[in-house]
């Protein structure tokens, strides 16, 4: 029996091979910008603002 492609099959296809890996690369991506060092002080202080009076 031959398989049918269909737009559901490429589709999932697509998906699993190219969107997947693009996705973890941008999450990776933002993992790594938030915990790098040079950013801490925009954080720290992103962090105080609501603890603020002014």
């Amino acid at each position: 029996m031959k398989a049918i492609l269909t737009l559901d099959n490429l589709a999932s296809s697509l998906v699993t091979t190219i969107w997947t890996p693009v996705f973890v690369a941008i999450f990776l991506a933002i993992i790594v910008y938030a915990f790098w060092p040079r950013n801490k002080a925009a954080f720290d202080e992103a962090a105080s603002l609501p603890l603020r009076e002014e």
